[in-house]
């Protein structure tokens, strides 16, 4: 089944779609070895991780898209990929499309944030007129290629003019035929019900830790109406403090020794990367070879006698 497939019935399934946030190959990995369904990858963690900036819009669309090609030869996992605000107009996004598709992402979103966009969490946001934003949307479902390939619309409104608008807005996207809905940082439970409630769509809610909504465990935010929750900044936010850990304890011992209970051995970090069977492929094209030129020789002898 294609990822996009199980993706989209992922997000339908009656039980919560729970992605963890990764941003580099080696976070896939590890992901799709616990057992989850599907991942996502956002701007925040590309542009800590690639450049050490904040999201602020500094990563290019060949950037972004030649990250999530990295991301999705590293797992079979469907990933939720984050396409910002297109990267420009209705033409931008259809090339958006169509490079993150031959990326192999199972999904993406678009935003109607100003460009350049800001993390939904951070204040000083500012939104583009609706019109302008459904269109994107259109444009990023006449060019998919997968039908199955899930067009997730996101507002960021609800901070900048009210619950009502971002409602609002998200219902239109609905109607313009997005597959999945994402109303950006409500303060408190009682907005996420309504939400939930108002939109005519399955609805996915976003969990930054210390972030502006609440942190819920997956089971409450299905019981609220969510289909699907994403965690997208915990695994930069836990890498970030562990190398500071690291690097601090580096710097006052001069060792790593007491850090070793924190670490896998070199034996186990390489079965994570898949080392062993990569060395098993190996001796089976090598056997294969030495097995086809000894097959030669020997019928050429037959042949020479």
């Amino acid at each position: 089944m294609r990822r996009t497939t199980r993706l989209r019935e992922s997000i339908a399934a009656p039980e919560i779609l729970v992605m963890p946030g990764v941003h580099d190959a080696l976070g896939a990995r590890l992901a799709e070895m616990q057992g989850f369904a599907a991942v996502t990858a956002g701007g925040y963690g590309a542009s800590a991780t690639l450049l050490g900036q904040p999201d602020s819009s500094q990563l290019s669309l060949t950037e972004m898209s030649e990250m999530y090609s990295r991301l999705c030869d590293a797992t079979d996992l469907p990933l939720l990929a984050d396409a910002d605000t297109g990267f420009g107009n209705v033409t931008n996004v259809t090339r958006t499309v169509r490079l993150y598709e031959k990326a192999g992402v199972a999904g993406l979103f678009i935003e109607d944030q100003v460009f350049p966009k800001r993390c939904g969490h951070m204040s000083g946001k500012a939104v583009v007129p609706v019109a302008e934003w459904l269109a994107k949307i259109k444009a990023a479902l006449d060019a998919r290629r997968d039908p199955d390939l899930v067009i997730m619309a996101r507002s960021d409104a609800l901070a900048v003019n009210g619950l009502d608008d971002a409602i609002e807005r998200a219902q239109l996207a609905r109607e313009a035929g997005a597959d999945l809905l994402f109303v950006e940082a409500p303060t408190d439970v009682g907005q996420m019900r309504r939400i939930c409630a108002e939109i005519p769509g399955p609805c996915l809610a976003n969990n930054v830790e210390t972030g502006r909504s609440p942190l819920l465990p997956a089971d409450e935010l299905q019981r609220i109406g969510y289909a699907a929750v994403v965690f997208p900044v915990a695994a930069t936010y836990a890498v970030a403090f562990a190398l500071r850990e690291l690097f601090a304890t580096i710097r006052r011992t001069g060792s790593t020794e007491e850090f070793l209970p924190r670490m896998p051995s070199f034996d186990e970090f390489n079965d994570i990367v898949g080392l062993s069977a990569q060395r098993r492929r190996e001796a089976e094209w090598q056997d294969y070879a030495e097995s086809l030129v000894e097959r030669r020789s020997l019928t050429e002898g037959e042949e020479n006698r």
